[in-house]
């Protein structure tokens, strides 16, 4: 198995689940595309930019989801849309042991915005949904276009959130923020700052995603898989004592560092000595050192 980072939507499936299982939904030959790109003349992927279907994953079935960023920057449209929920809501009927969903997103498709949204709103009733049956839902973001807009809200009503370095997750992306606040507020030509704010180390530390992993699909597969055995063993469902253990994080948090501006300042409030140095360990490295500094819901 080679990198997440560099493979694409459906490469990381192929090798992520057991040989031979993959079997896709409404694959390209259906053509099924947005009708509402072709009438702004903008070209058109005949699987909308999203590849779903059903495998195995270390024996276990499950139902999955791969976002190609490569298309419009894996944003959501109308019918990239309608397949995630249409999985989500297959699993309720099906009910595999866990929905992957391999999210490589910049948001909202703004050539369909209004479609986009709804789209968006509907996955995350879904995926609740899902969890309220008692399906885990599990997401991995390693991807070189991150997951930011409504798919980094969906990335957080997942039971689990799987992240390698490479990986960044966010409400915002960094282009975003620089065309509403200025490039003094934040360049998004500045990498370092980018993977900083919005990086796997970054949000691992934060508590945001719950594993931390290198780029590799391999490592990504025995993640999942592990993260499946530890959800059946416990609540899948989202329950309101998980509510309230979220909003205690997001107060600490804010209260801790509101008024920082840079996330190594963060970094030092946690405890960490050398915030420069932290960076630049491998994944397994970084969580070992991590761990007495990392910030939890409790």
């Amino acid at each position: 198995m080679g990198s997440y980072l560099e493979a694409n939507a459906r490469e990381r499936l192929r090798q992520l689940l057991d040989a031979g299982s993959f079997t896709e939904f409404l694959p390209p030959q259906r053509r099924l595309v947005s009708p509402h790109l072709a009438q702004l003349d903008s070209p058109v992927s005949f699987d909308d930019g999203v590849t779903i279907g059903s495998g195995r994953l270390r024996g276990r079935p499950v139902l999955v989801a791969s976002q190609e960023g490569g298309f419009m920057g894996g944003a959501v449209g109308e019918v990239h849309g309608a397949k995630l929920v249409g999985l989500l809501r297959r699993a309720v009927q099906e009910r595999p042991d866990a929905v992957l969903l391999l999210l490589d997103s910049g948001g909202v498709r703004l050539h369909e915005a209004n479609a986009g949204l709804i789209a968006v709103s509907e996955v995350m009733r879904a995926l609740l949904d899902a969890r309220d049956a008692g399906i885990p839902v599990i997401v991995m973001i390693g991807g070189a276009t991150g997951c930011f807009g409504g798919m980094g809200i969906v990335a957080r009503c997942a039971n689990a959130v799987l992240m390698s370095e490479e990986g960044r997750l966010a409400m915002s992306g960094p282009e975003v923020i620089e065309t509403t606040h200025g490039v003094e507020e934040y360049d998004a030509r500045d990498r370092a700052l980018v993977w900083r704010t919005s990086g796997g180390k970054h949000r691992y530390l934060l508590g945001d995603c719950d594993t931390l992993l290198p780029d590799s699909i391999a490592a990504f597969a025995d993640a999942a898989a592990e993260a499946i055995d530890r959800l059946h063993a416990g609540t899948v469902a989202l329950t309101l004592e998980e509510l309230e253990a979220e909003q205690r994080l997001l107060r600490q948090r804010l209260d801790a560092y509101g008024e920082q501006t840079e996330p190594a300042d963060i970094w030092r409030g946690m405890g960490i000595a050398d915030p420069a140095a932290l960076p630049m360990l491998e994944a397994d490295a970084f969580v070992a050192a991590a761990a007495p500094h990392r910030r939890r819901a409790a």
